[in-house]
């Protein structure tokens, strides 16, 4: 079972911290699980649409959208980081 959290603004606009997912048929990388997730729920879509540049990890590790899914993952999204 995938653990999906959402962070910062994300959350809030999403309504929930976070999901438990099968993970879906077909589904191998963070690209085609945010593809999934979009489709899915027209709330995680918004996120998507206005943040494109969020981060996504991969059991606590920064990951790119290429990078594999597996079905005990814990996936976070969360907005850029900014200094200060």
């Amino acid at each position: 079972m995938l653990k999906i959290f959402y962070f910062a603004h994300l959350r809030e606009q999403v309504g929930r911290e976070c999901d438990d997912l099968a993970l879906p048929d077909g589904v191998v990388n963070v690209a085609e699980l945010i593809e999934f997730l979009k489709n899915a729920d027209p709330a995680v879509n918004h996120i998507f649409e206005s943040t494109p540049k969020i981060l996504v990890a991969i059991n606590q590790v920064v990951v790119s959208r290429d990078s594999k899914v597996t079905k005990n993952d814990e996936i976070a999204f969360f907005p850029p980081m900014t200094g200060g």
